[in-house]
Formats: C-alpha cells, sequence, structure tokens
C-alpha cells in the first residue's frame, strides 16, 4: 500500500480503534477521555495529509482495495475523491474539536465509557460511508452512525425530567408533546430506518442489473441501468426509494420529527449530530450520487429523452422537498423557547438549503457550479451550527435551564460565550461578511438559474425567517432584560464564564466563520475548482467562480436579512416592539398561529395519531383474531376433535 492509500485507511479505521480503546480502558478514567479524543485529532490529521495527496495527485483519485466477500465480488475499499477528501476533512476536524469541548463539559457524567466508545464509533463510521468505495461498506457505515446516534440520542437513558425535550404535561391533539431521552433514541432509530428501507432496496436494484457493488463501476454503466429502469417505466420510483435514506438521515419532510426529539442528548452530541455526523450523511448522499444520476443524464438525452425528462423530474422533486422542509422548519423556530430546539429547527431548516440547492443543480447548466455551491453551505453550515451548539451548552449549563425566556442579559457574565455565538448566528443569518452569507447566496443563485419559481421563493423568505429566530436567539439569551431566574443566579454568584476548553473551541469556530467570510473573494474560485476538479463521474469542466452575485437577487436577499434581524430587535429590545409582541400573543386568531407552529404544525400527533394508532388498532385486532380462531381454536376445537377422531377409530 502506498501512503496515501493507508492514510485512506487510517482515517476511518483509527476512530473505530479509539471507540474499542475506550472500552479497554473504562477503568482508567480521564486518561480514557484524553486518548479518546486524541485518537479523533489523529484521525483529523490524517485527513489533512490525505487532502494533499488526493490534490497533488495526477488522477486526483486515491483508491484502494481487497477482497472482501469473494462470492459475491465484494471489496473492502476505499475511494477518494476530491470530494469525498475535502468532506472528510470538514467531518474529522469537527469531530476531534467537538471531542476536545467533550472533555470538560461531559466532566464527571456517570456513562462516560459507553459515551465514548459510541461518539468515536460515531466519527469512524460517518468517516467510513464517505470514503467508502462500495455501497455494501457505505451502508455498513451508514447503519453504524444510526446505531450510534441512537446511543447518544438516549445516553440519558434513566430520563430525568431535565433532560426532556419539550414542554412536560403539553399535548397537542390529545398526543404528549414532551420526551425523555429513551423514546427520543428510538424515534430517531425508527423514523431514520424507514428511508433506509428504500436506501437498501436500490441497493439490491443496483446490483442485480450491474452485478457490483462498486461506486465508480455503477457509474461507469449508470447509462445502462438507468436507460433499462426507464424503458420499464420504473427510473422515477427507483430514483425516490434510493433517495429516502438520504433524505431521512437529513431529516427532510416527511421525516423531519426525529430530529427536533434528539436534543435530549448531551449538547456535545447535538453538535456532532447536527454539524459533522448523521444528518449531514444524507447530503453527501446527494453529493456523491447527483453526479451519477446527472451523468445518465447526459449519456441517455439523444437515445432516450423520456430517461432524461424522468432525471429532471426527479431533480425537481429534491429541490422542492428541499425548499419546503427549509420554510417548514424555520417557521417552528420562529415561536420555539427552548435554546437547543431553535438550533435543531434551524438545522432542519438549512439541511432543507443544501437538499434543494443539490435538486436545483441538476436543472441549471453548470452542474459542477450547484454541486460545490451544496458543499459550501454544508461546510458553512457546519463551522456556525458547531459553534452555536457548544455555545448553548455552555448557557444551559450555566443558567441550569432550557428556555430562552428564563435568561436575557447574559452578555456581561459571559463575554466570549456572547460574542461567538452573535458571530455565528449572524453567519446563519447570512450577513456579510461573514460565511454564511457567501454560501447561503450561493444557493439562491442556484435555485434562481434552475427555473423553479416556488422553490426560490421559499429559499428567500425563508432567508428573512432565519434572520429572525436568530436575532431572537440571541436577544432572548443575552440581551435584554434579565428574567428573575438569572437575577436569582446573580445573587447567589453562580453565573460565570465557560471553562476555557469549552470557550475557546467555539471562539475559534466563530473566527474561522468570520475569517473564511473575509478572504472567500480571493480564496472561492480556487476552492471551487479544487473540489470539482476531480468528483466521480462529473464530466464538465471544473466549477467556475465569480464574485458577481445577480443584483436583484442580491437586494432581496439581503434585504430579507435586514428585515429579519431589524424585526428581531425590534421586538425584543425596544419597549413599542415588546408591547407589540405582547399583545400579538393576545390576539386569538395569531394565539393559534402561534400555538399550531408551537406544537410542529400537529405533524407529531398527526403521526402518532394514524401511524401509531393504526398499528396499535391493527395489533389489537390481530391479537383478538389470532387469540380468537388460532389459539382458542386450536385448543378447544382442533385438539377434541382429533381426540375424538382418534377414539371413534379406535
Amino acid at each position: 500500500m502506498e501512503l496515501a492509500q493507508v492514510l485512506a485507511v487510517a482515517t476511518w479505521m483509527i476512530p473505530y480503534a479509539g471507540a474499542l480503546a475506550s472500552l479497554l480502558l473504562s477503568r482508567l478514567g480521564r486518561v480514557r477521555d484524553v486518548l479518546a479524543a486524541t485518537w479523533l485529532g489523529i484521525s483529523a490529521i490524517c485527513t489533512t495529509f490525505l487532502l494533499r495527496e488526493v490534490l497533488t495527485s495526477s488522477e486526483g483519485v486515491v483508491a484502494w482495495s481487497a477482497p472482501w466477500i469473494s462470492e459475491l465480488g465484494v471489496n473492502v475499499g476505499v475511494y477518494v475523491d476530491t470530494l469525498s477528501a475535502f468532506m472528510g476533512l470538514v467531518v474529522a476536524w469537527l469531530s476531534f474539536l467537538i471531542g476536545v469541548y467533550s472533555l470538560k463539559y461531559m466532566e464527571g457524567d456517570p456513562g462516560l465509557t459507553r459515551y465514548w466508545f459510541f461518539f468515536d464509533f460515531f466519527v469512524g463510521s460517518m468517516l467510513l460511508l464517505i470514503l467508502a468505495d462500495n455501497l455494501l461498506l457505505m451502508f455498513l457505515g451508514w447503519e453504524g452512525t444510526g446505531l450510534a446516534s441512537y446511543s447518544l440520542i438516549g445516553h440519558w437513558y434513566t430520563d430525568e425530567e431535565e433532560r426532556w425535550v419539550g414542554d412536560p404535561g403539553r399535548a397537542a391533539l390529545g398526543i404528549p408533546m414532551y420526551f425523555p431521552p429513551s423514546h427520543s433514541g428510538l424515534r430517531a432509530l425508527t423514523f431514520t430506518r424507514l428511508g433506509d428501507v428504500g436506501f437498501l432496496a436500490g441497493i439490491g436494484v443496483l446490483y442485480a442489473l450491474t452485478g457490483t457493488f462498486s461506486i465508480p463501476e455503477i457509474a461507469e454503466h449508470t447509462g445502462e441501468w438507468a436507460g433499462w429502469l426507464a424503458s420499464k417505466g420504473l427510473l422515477l420510483p427507483f430514483l425516490i426509494a434510493f433517495s429516502l435514506g438520504a433524505l431521512a438521515k437529513s431529516a427532510q419532510f416527511p421525516f423531519h420529527e426525529w430530529l427536533v426529539t434528539a436534543m435530549t442528548g448531551p449538547t456535545s452530541v447535538s453538535a456532532l449530530i447536527h454539524a459533522a455526523t448523521m444528518v449531514k450523511a444524507g447530503v453527501y448522499f446527494l453529493l456523491r450520487f447527483g453526479p451519477i444520476f446527472k451523468l445518465a443524464y447526459h449519456e441517455l438525452a439523444h437515445s432516450m429523452p423520456v430517461a432524461s425528462s424522468t432525471i429532471e423530474t426527479y431533480f425537481a422533486i429534491i429541490a422542492t422537498i428541499g425548499g419546503f422542509t427549509a420554510f417548514f422548519m424555520a417557521t417552528q423556530a420562529l415561536v420555539a423557547r427552548e435554546l437547543k430546539l431553535i438550533l435543531a429547527f434551524s438545522t432542519a431548516s438549512q439541511l432543507g438549503y443544501m437538499v434543494m440547492v443539490l435538486g436545483c443543480s441538476g436543472l441549471v447548466e453548470e452542474f459542477a457550479n450547484g454541486l460545490v455551491a451544496g458543499f459550501t453551505h454544508f461546510m458553512s453550515h457546519a463551522i456556525f451550527k458547531a459553534a452555536l451548539f457548544l455555545g448553548a451548552g455552555a448557557v444551559i449549563h450555566a443558567v441550569h435551564s432550557k428556555y430562552v425566556d428564563e435568561m436575557g442579559g447574559l452578555s456581561s457574565h459571559m463575554k466570549i460565550t456572547f460574542y461567538s455565538m452573535l458571530i455565528a448566528a449572524l453567519s446563519l443569518s447570512g450577513l456579510p461578511p461573514l460565511m454564511g452569507f457567501w454560501s447561503k447566496d450561493f444557493v439562491v443563485e442556484i435555485a434562481k438559474e434552475s427555473g423553479l419559481k416556488i422553490v426560490l421563493a421559499l429559499g428567500v423568505i425563508t432567508a428573512g425567517m432565519t434572520a429572525f429566530y436568530s436575532t431572537r436567539l440571541i436577544t432572548r439569551t443575552f440581551l435584554g432584560v434579565k428574567s428573575h431566574h438569572v437575577e436569582h443566579l446573580e445573587e447567589e454568584h453562580k453565573l460565570h464564564e465557560a471553562h476555557p476548553i469549552m470557550a475557546y473551541i467555539y471562539l475559534i469556530l466563530a473566527a474561522l466563520s468570520l475569517l473564511l467570510g473575509l478572504a472567500w473573494p480571493w480564496i472561492g474560485p480556487k476552492f471551487f475548482e479544487a473540489v470539482s476538479e476531480h468528483i466521480l463521474a462529473l464530466e464538465e469542466v471544473p466549477a467556475h467562480f465569480e464574485i458577481h452575485l445577480d443584483p436583484t437577487l442580491l437586494a432581496m436577499s439581503l434585504g430579507m436579512v435586514l428585515s429579519g434581524i431589524g424585526v428581531g430587535v425590534f421586538s425584543y429590545l425596544t419597549n413599542p416592539g415588546k408591547a407589540l409582541t405582547s399583545a400579538i400573543s393576545r390576539s386569538r386568531p395569531l394565539s393559534a398561529v402561534q400555538s399550531m407552529l408551537y406544537d410542529r404544525w400537529y405533524i407529531n400527533s398527526i403521526y402518532y395519531r394514524i401511524v401509531v394508532g393504526g398499528f396499535a388498532w391493527a395489533s389489537r385486532l390481530g391479537s383478538k383474531w389470532f387469540d380468537t380462531l388460532v389459539v382458542d381454536g386450536f385448543y378447544h376445537k382442533f385438539i377434541p376433535g382429533i381426540m375424538s377422531l382418534a377414539s371413534r377409530l379406535g
């Protein structure tokens, strides 16, 4: 094996080794914790050198494989192009920083061995699915992230009320709207597995048509299998089913509910899931297979126009799902009271942006630009969302409350946390010159070029809502009038800045979001070219990037952002605004709308009423039928009948 191949394999194997070491060192306490984070640091260093090897390689690809299941022709191997190399770099370094944060944040927790095992296992699984060269290995990593998320979301499985998500006692349509950790972990597993059924079925179809699980080989024959499916009228059902796992993993409607209640886990876990792993797996799927589907579009454009038209329909469906999810989840962030819930709704909304642009990219002439725009927003969001979650963890730890209306005025006590979260929130809002401004406007620009006017409108409106709820989060947490709870903590001298190990991590991330934004006009063109230069199945020239955004679209988008910030400041920092907000909350029609948004459009309640209730009813009916006809019939009719017949014959 060459050095580059060793680095590629080591990148995902080292976190797995760290997970195993956590079990073996369970009695060594602090040594176990530090080593668990150190393994992640070593993996991050490997990704750095691996990226250099990919960028300096003449082929732009690092590949290695060895026999695994010979009977099926399955190998264990890696395929690292510029896309997976950059993706691995972001995931590994963010995971390492969150791991360092965890050293202090999780200090004293009784379940640390279990925490570190699944933390490192989570990172290893994410890196495995990114670097895998075949669908089976990718699926193993895919399912590994699901298993780890189940454990980490339900880490505090004893279900103390302080760990719940939602308001204890609140119900919507008769369904409780509060969730303990153990239930939340099960929800995450269930929702994502629903989508995984489609993903697994798609893998089976591709193997049946191509005789291989190798992703590069599947890409090489994309015109053949896509053409065959199109000739049978099965191409669109296949593409949708194959993508269901990605939509569920990235919490897109209608699979979004699991991400909301995932907030029962430690905040470091929330940061890991939302910034570096799990939810980004679905985005990576679309980044990886989008070029393959687009290649099929080009290969079949002349010989089978119906196939190309079908692929365009698929991309339009994906874009619409993403655009609706972005809007839909942002509306819920407008009224949420829990600090982490605001960020959770925000993540699902921003994931909607990513899915939207990756769908729109399939409808524009310069597909590579749309693809890299999606990756740019992935990277930008990962940085500022990690900063926001880690800062939120420090705030909740300091005030011993998860509700923003029990905070206020914390900026004087937590200056590093305040400025870090302020920068990250402004980046989330899309305010120049922060990195979030560039990445969001790339998304909106591609949406405009796609010609999907409704999707574009949803994207622009969502930008305004994002700016408003980001401003609401900052003002209600750090500025304005102090809550009685905060005043009480001040009297007892209990308010303080987070430990330096924690504070400096999110300060670094916030600074990175600012510095990248300032430097983007110079580094952006090189970044676009580097990412797109050697992506599997991307047959076009590398993406080109110019700092030339549509003036009208830019004015519209920036106007929505500034309006959202302005309305937020007016509503929560001025007396007239507070009076108006109070009056609105007393209005019966507007209060009903607020309740609907607070209860998540009643979608969760509908799921429980129809799906869970339906299964329960069917189970009771089936149980009654089985008991009456099968069990009772067997014991009270069949056996006596046999005995009677035997006695007559005897």
